[in-house]
């Protein structure tokens, strides 16, 4: 199982980012999906969660301004960034709870990160 983000880059003050991830190999479930990020000299912060239903949970420092969303067909969550602030500047990953058979175990699985910086 591999989940590939894409969809960073840099961008000014009050704009916008939109970031995919999609998870791909033997898959049979997936439950809850998410965004994470670690801006540098900081601690792994979770930023949105969303359900296999579409129930979602947002940190405060996000809410109003970034939507998690999630595609069940393509196995893809997505992270609609807006009003960014330069303080949203970190390495963005997602990470999934994946089971790849009926009956076996679900594991957490987590993608490689994808660089958002917000300068002017």
């Amino acid at each position: 199982v591999q989940l590939q983000a894409s969809g960073g880059g840099l961008v000014q003050p009050g704009g916008s980012l939109r970031l995919s991830c999609a998870a791909s190999g033997s898959i049979f479930v997936i439950n809850d999906m998410g965004w994470g990020r670690q801006a540098p000299g900081k601690e792994r912060e979770l930023v949105a969660t969303i359900t296999s239903s579409g129930g979602t949970n947002y940190a405060d420092s996000v809410k109003g301004r970034f939507i998690i969303s999630r595609d069940n067909a393509k196995n893809t969550v997505y992270l609609q960034m807006d009003s960014l602030k330069p303080e949203d500047t970190a390495v963005y990953y997602c990470n999934a709870n994946i089971g790849t058979t009926r009956w076996g175990k679900r594991f957490d699985y987590r993608g490689q990160g994808t660089q958002v910086t917000v300068s002017s």
